[in-house]
């Protein structure tokens, strides 16, 4: 779950950034990025972004109606910012973990993990993002966990799902996905005193060419991201990839959501800049932070609706957005959300 920054972080033309039972994950094995730099790119042209088409015109997405929160069973901890509607702070701390602690990350992270995997194939024409909330919950509060977005800041659900022009945070209510949507499914568990954070953006039904270029290379962008990462690294490097990829294939990287440290406390320290910037200070082996950039195919400013959560393009613009909780290693970055 992604994190707005104040627009005095800010900073042009250098643009800086940053949320029944389901199958399990097929690789138990931890997932790896070598930190190594990636050859043979590809290169985007305009004639490539004319072979791509246009996105087919969608009417702008309205708000349903916002049915209750769901309950909670009593047994299950809650995270500390649960009862009050203020947004926390972001916690100050660098979230270091020991061999004990990455027990824990790696649990938290991969039941979020197949949570959204499992949100995934619930993703069909007429289905309403308020059934995937509702099958969202159930899933995570049978596995003994909370879902952290409910009661963060007063938002009122399990899970956040974006659709179309809607960047992040978009609160699932009773309109039903169209053929030919894009969704953004924004997972976060808290089990067992450890946060686990991963989104993913799905097709629905038949989807036109230039919105699922624009999910691919988004979540290439996620993944170029994370090969940067290791041990000393400067997280400036992290926004520069990023931004390569995204400028090579005519697409902006929206900047003021960011990537975040997460662990014990759900948003903390580092910030993570999806676009280039020269923010300081280095990787350490034993973070836990996300990486989640959000590309647009035109605007990359944001209006709020009054709900204060759903941000949307200015000029109605799709939106896509991919996230990973990762772990810094020696050498490389350990994804923990990958199924």
């Amino acid at each position: 779950m992604a994190i707005k920054v104040p627009s005095m972080e800010l900073h042009r033309p250098a643009p800086l950034l940053s949320g029944g039972r389901g199958k399990t994950c097929l690789q138990k094995k931890p997932f790896l990025v070598q930190a190594k730099r990636l050859g043979g790119l590809e290169k985007a042209s305009t004639r490539g972004a004319q072979e791509s088409g246009q996105p087919k015109k969608r009417a702008p997405l309205i708000r349903g109606t916002v049915s209750p929160p769901l309950p909670v069973p009593g047994n299950i901890p809650r995270p500390p910012y649960v009862g009050t509607k203020d947004v926390p702070q972001i916690a100050k701390e660098i979230q270091m973990h020991d061999k004990e602690s990455i027990v824990h990350m790696k649990a938290a992270c991969e039941l979020a993990a197949r949570v959204l995997e499992y949100a995934g194939t619930l993703v069909k024409p007429s289905v309403t993002t308020d059934e995937i909330d509702k099958a969202v919950h159930k899933m995570i509060i049978d596995a003994g966990a909370y879902p952290s977005p409910l009661g963060y800041g007063g938002f009122p659900k399990s899970v956040c799902t974006s659709v179309n022009e809607c960047m992040c945070h978009g609160i699932p209510d009773s309109r039903e996905l169209q053929d030919g949507d894009i969704i953004n499914i924004d997972v976060t568990v808290y089990l067992n005193g450890y946060h686990g954070d991963t989104s993913k953006t799905f097709l629905c039904g038949e989807v036109d060419e230039a919105s699922k270029r624009l999910v691919k290379v988004t979540e290439e962008c996620l993944l170029r991201g994370i090969s940067t990462c290791k041990h000393g690294t400067s997280f400036k490097k992290i926004g520069r990839r990023i931004s390569e990829h995204a400028e090579r294939h005519g697409l902006g990287v929206v900047e003021c959501f960011v990537g975040h440290g997460v662990g014990r406390v759900f948003h903390s320290e580092p910030i993570i800049y999806h676009q280039r910037n020269n923010k300081p200070g280095q990787m350490v082996e034993g973070q836990t932070f996300t990486i989640e950039p959000i590309l647009s195919m035109g605007s990359t400013d944001c209006d709020m609706w009054d709900d204060g959560w759903t941000a949307v393009t200015t000029d109605g613009s799709l939106a896509a957005q991919f996230e990973h909780t990762i772990l810094i290693t020696r050498t490389g970055a350990e994804i923990l959300t990958k199924c």
